[in-house]
């Protein structure tokens, strides 16, 4: 079930939109999903981000997507600078007053990630984390190595701002801690491989609940 919703976030409302499990079936967790860089045309609406959220709810999540602060209809600006962690936060505590009493999960694309590897260290709701295409060559994104919350990564092969072997030499230590899959043979945006990563995403999702 597809229901808009609205988030009060720290600086203002936020544009966002929920999925329930359908046929009134219970939510087995409860997952928020950021997209990627605003300043960059990245939205909710983002294709990548509805696959991920479609693969999470096909396993049995409630799943919210939102629009960071100054996007689309949500209010605020842009800040870039991990104030949108606390838009990421608000949209926790929307889905724990929504979806009461099952495991809160953090998953983004790109910009999404980095907002997400953010505030999971600092933030002891979150329970799993999925990062979609964690730009690893465009930004540091060393703060994935203080998350301490298991979670999937999936990457793309010939993504220009982060391919999994360039995350395993710069960060390792993440090769231990997070299932990590890589799409081979697509760019940033999963051109073409779209239900792929959905199908990724779904299974990971599941086999983690189960």
């Amino acid at each position: 079930m597809s229901e808009k919703v609205t988030i009060q976030g720290p600086v203002g409302k936020l544009e966002a939109e929920l999925w329930l499990p359908e046929g009134g079936a219970p939510a087995l967790a409860a997952a928020v999903v950021c997209h990627p860089h605003p300043l960059h045309g990245g939205t909710m609406r983002n294709n990548v981000v509805h696959r991920t959220a479609r693969g999470l709810h096909d396993a049995g999540l409630a799943v919210v997507r939102f629009n960071f602060r100054g996007v689309g209809g949500s209010e605020g600006t842009h800040d870039g600078n991990g104030a949108e962690e606390e838009d990421l936060a608000a949209a926790l505590t929307f889905l724990r007053e929504r979806v009461p009493g099952v495991p809160l999960w953090a998953a983004g694309f790109s910009f999404g990630s980095r907002t997400v590897v953010g505030l999971a260290p600092r933030d002891e709701r979150i329970e799993r984390v999925a990062l979609i295409a964690l730009p690893v060559i465009a930004y540091d994104c060393s703060a994935a190595l203080d998350v301490k919350q298991p979670g999937g990564i999936f990457m793309a092969g010939d993504d220009t701002f982060g391919t999994m072997d360039v995350m395993r030499d710069r960060l390792p230590d993440l090769f231990d801690r997070f299932h990590v899959e890589e799409v081979p043979d697509v760019d940033h945006f999963f051109t073409g491989k779209l239900d792929d990563l959905r199908l990724r995403v779904m299974n990971w999702a599941a086999s983690s609940l189960s």
